[in-house]
This record gives structure tokens, sequence and C-alpha cells, in this order.
């Protein structure tokens, strides 16, 4: 095993790990692990934007107002208040970069650059770049930092697992190359940045998604997880089950889209008087419902009212990539179904993505700050991303010099897991998730998923005690235990509230509403 040593310790390289670089590098040197920097990564998908209060005609009080309304209760009004504070510089620092947001035609808009509204916004607040938000942000980060001296980028490691010491603090992280070649990045402080966990579904809105890796890399260490149950499902994904996966943005029915159910009638304005503007935990319950209705796998989003000049003008890369499908957007409304979009819940942390363990910090979607409750609002994720990297960097910068207790040593194993079993319980653990802890919960489906879940680890367990170190396998074995302390948390909350649904408690508790927090130590072996 190679070993080498590091001031600050980057895993992952979307839009938190490249912000955090660019922040702390002027003062500290940074290794950034950024593994197959294609198209991976959900931060270059987000087509929306990003909230801040911009126009003069909101304010920061209705943006935290509008944010705790979407996390029906169990936002932390501090977490809330410190992101959305920080968004008009965030936005700003973007600007001084380049990040080419669409300017507002409009002379007398009050803001050079156009606003759009999505559900849950009370107000044009949503910045973007076209529809392509994330890939113009995450573009122009990458271009500064792989121009800064102080920011050593490695494309060829993947981390699987943190370093840990006696004295319970992070040290750093083992990771493999392409060759299965083992590294030990040793570091004096170590950053999460590694997404969420929607890959612990079939169906999801991005073509790579993470499985949460890093939130059970941190919890190998002790960290603490919560809100783990609050899986986002993301209203509109494209339904083309012979394509790859593309999120239809939510800022399509901010601009007036309608969904409509197989009459060809809509069906929101019956359920909330927000309509299609509705939070997304509405939205998504109510497209489901309409689906188990019909019987149809779809419902249609229409907007051809809207005019093909307006359609293309807002809209360029999604009407570009329906009509690469055979969809014509302003012809005929488009078959649109729920998928599996963003995790609310993560590695608890407070103000400064600190987590639980000495040295380790989350960032992104990985971490849950609060901010999102039990349900994300819309285009506040891009926001946390970038308000959660300044306020990591600002602590980093203040950070003295870490722990010196002897490190703990892993055994490893001699034999590679087949890869067919690690398709085939990949594969049966996203059909039961899917299955029994997706949009709508019942206590019967959580029971059958933690036996099969359970189930499904006692198999690969063996296996991976005596496997030789393996990317798959291992993220294999995380996203098993996240998936069983998920459903943990599911069976653990006696009500239905933003994100998680189920018919057996559908009320509110009568209690204050508390966040779920779990541990590792929650499952029985293996």
């Amino acid at each position: 095993m190679t070993e080498s040593h590091h001031d600050v310790l980057i895993i992952g390289g979307g839009a938190a790990g490249l912000a955090l670089a660019l922040e702390i590098a002027d003062c500290r040197p940074v290794t950034l692990l950024q593994p197959s920097p294609d198209s991976r990564g959900a931060s270059r998908w987000a087509q929306g934007g990003i909230a801040a209060v911009l126009s003069p005609s909101d304010d920061v009080d209705a943006h935290v107002a509008d944010t705790l309304v979407a996390g029906d209760g169990l936002c932390d009004e501090a977490a809330v208040r410190f992101t959305v504070d920080q968004g008009p510089a965030a936005i700003e620092w973007l600007l001084s970069l380049g990040v080419p947001f669409t300017p507002d035609p409009d002379p007398n808009a009050g803001y050079p650059y156009h606003l759009t509204q999505e559900g849950g916004h009370g107000a044009r607040r949503i910045i973007h770049a076209d529809d392509a938000t994330g890939r113009a942000v995450i573009e122009t980060l990458e271009n500064h930092v792989g121009a800064h001296p102080g920011i050593t980028i490695r494309h060829d490691l993947s981390a699987i697992e943190l370093i840990t010491d006696t004295a319970g603090h992070c040290r750093g992280a083992r990771c493999l190359d392409e060759a299965g070649h083992l590294y030990a990045l040793m570091a004096r402080d170590t950053v999460l940045a590694t997404g969420g966990a929607s890959g612990l579904y079939r169906h999801t809105t991005s073509p790579h998604p993470a499985s949460g890796e890093g939130m059970m890399m941190a919890a190998e260490l002790g960290a603490e997880l919560m809100n783990l149950e609050f899986q986002q499902f993301h209203p509109t994904c494209l339904y083309d089950p012979e394509g790859t996966p593309f999120l239809i943005s939510e800022a399509v029915r901010g601009e007036g889209g309608y969904l409509l159910g197989a009459d060809g009638q809509r069906f929101m304005p019956n359920i909330d008087p927000r309509a299609e503007l509705a939070p997304r935990d509405i939205v998504a319950r109510a497209i489901d419902s309409e689906m188990q209705r019909s019987g149809m796998d779809h419902v249609w989003l229409d907007i051809r009212h809207l005019g093909e000049e307006a359609i293309r003008h807002h809209f360029p890369t999604i009407h570009a990539h329906c009509a690469s499908r055979g969809l014509d957007l302003a012809r005929s409304p488009i078959p649109v179904v729920p998928a599996a979009h963003y995790s609310c819940g993560g590695v608890s942390t407070d103000l400064a993505g600190a987590s639980t363990v000495p040295r380790l910090y989350a960032i992104g979607e990985v971490a849950c700050t609060g901010l999102h409750g039990a349900n994300r609002m819309a285009s506040n994720s891009l926001l946390e991303c970038l308000a959660f990297a300044r306020g990591c960097a600002r602590h980093l910068a203040e950070e003295t010099a870490g722990s010196t207790a002897p490190l703990i040593e892993r055994a490893q194993g001699t034999q590679p897991v087949s890869r067919e079993l690690i398709a085939e319980l990949r594969e049966a653990m996203r059909g039961v998730m899917s299955a029994r802890v997706a949009i709508v919960r019942r206590d019967a489906g959580l029971d059958e998923a933690a036996s099969t879940l359970a189930e499904l680890s006692e198999r690969l367990a063996p296996h991976l005690a005596e496997s030789t170190p393996d990317t798959d396998a291992t993220s294999l074995w995380h996203a098993l235990r996240l998936a069983r302390l998920t459903v943990a948390c599911a069976r653990a909350r006696r009500e239905s509230r933003g994100l998680h649904h189920n018919p057996d408690c559908p009320l509110h508790a009568d209690t204050t509403p508390m966040p779920s927090r779990i541990h590792l130590s929650a499952l029985q072996a293996p």
C-alpha cells in the first residue's frame, strides 16, 4: 500500500467539493479526489438554478419562511437562515468567476439576470444559466480549480473507506486506482463531498447516482447520520424506459407547465391550492396517486400553451434532449414520472460542516445540515453547497494540528468478489427499496424490506471479508447497510411528514417533530 501525506483532503468533485477547494486553497494546500470527471455527479445535472434573494421585491425572511414551510416542520431554522443569508454573496462570487447566468431581457426587471420561480417559492428567486445551470457552474469551477497552484486533483483514485486512529479522529482515506492498487492518503482534515443516496433506488434522475458511500464511510468511524427516511423523488423525470435518465426541471412548471392525467385534464388544482407549484413531496405523491388510479406508467407534462419561441428560449437543453428522443414539447405533452432524486438526510453536521467525528467534515448532499427538514425546496441544494463550502472553508482556515494517535489497521482478504453476485445483490436491493421504501411506504412493506436487506447483507458479508480491495463490492456493502439504516429510520417515524408518507400512520405526530438520528451500531450483524 502506497502512503502519502496531505493537508486538506476533499473527497468528491461536484459543486460543494470544487467550491470548498477554491475557498480554502489560498491558505491551505488541497488534494481533491474527483474520479471519472466526465458526466458523473449530481451537480452537473442540475437544470433549474440556484435560489437566492436577488430581486428588490424579495427578501430574506420570505425565502426563510418558504423553506420552513416546504420542510414540513423539521427544518433547523438557524441552518435555514445561515444558508439563505449567504445567497446573494455566493451568487456574486460565481458571477466573479464567470458563470454565464441568463440575462433578463427586460431592462426594468430590477435585477440584470433572469429569475424564475419553482415549487414552494413565493417569489421569482431562481437564477439560472438557461436550463443547464449545474453544468455551467461545474465547468466554471473546474476551470478555476484546474488553474489553482494550491490544488492537486486526482482523477485516478476512488475512496473506499476512511482512516481512523485510536483517539477516534479521522486521518484521511484509503483509496483504489483502476488497477486495484491500494493507497493511503493521510490528511490533517478530510471533507466528504460525495453526494447523496438516490442510487439505492432503481429509477433515478441521474445516470450515475451515488449510493450513500460517503455517508457510510463516515458512519463506520462513528459519525451520526440523520433523517435518512426523507428521500426526495423529483416529480418529473422523463418517462423513457429504454433511455438514460433525464430530469425535466421544476422550472418548466414554474414557467407555467401543467400536469395532465390519463384523461388529459389537470389534477393538481384539486389537490393543492398551489397546483403544480406545490412542494415536491406533494406533487410527487399526487402523480403517484394519479398513476395508481389510472393504471398508467406516467402522467403528462404540457407546456404547449407557452409557444415554441418561449420553450426554445427558456428550455433549450430540455427541448433539444426531448427532440433527440422523438418528443416535441411545442407540439404535444411529454410523459413524466417521479424518480429518486435527492437525499435530505445524511451525515449530521454543524454550520461549519463538522461531523461528530473529529477532523471529518461533510458538505453538499452527503450532509444533513437541517436546511431541508422533511422535504427539500427546489433549487436550495446548489445554494447549500456554496453556503456550507464557504462556512467550512472559514473553519478550516483556523484549524490547528491534528491527532498523532496510532492508526487502526484494516485486514484485507485475497479473493475477488464475483461480478455476477455484486450485480445480483445490487439489483435486488434497488428492487425492494423501489417497491417498499419509495414515495408511499407501509408498515408491512417496511418490515419486508428490513428482512430482505438483512438477508442480502448476510449473503455479501462473507465474500467481502475474504476479498481483495474492490470499489464495486465496497460500494455495494456501503449501500446495503445505508438502505437498512434508512428502513430503520422509516419504521421508527410513526407519522407521515414531508417525504415520508405512511398510510398506516397518516397524521403528523402530536409532539414537537424531531429529526431521526442513527448510528451504524443500530444494525445487528452482519
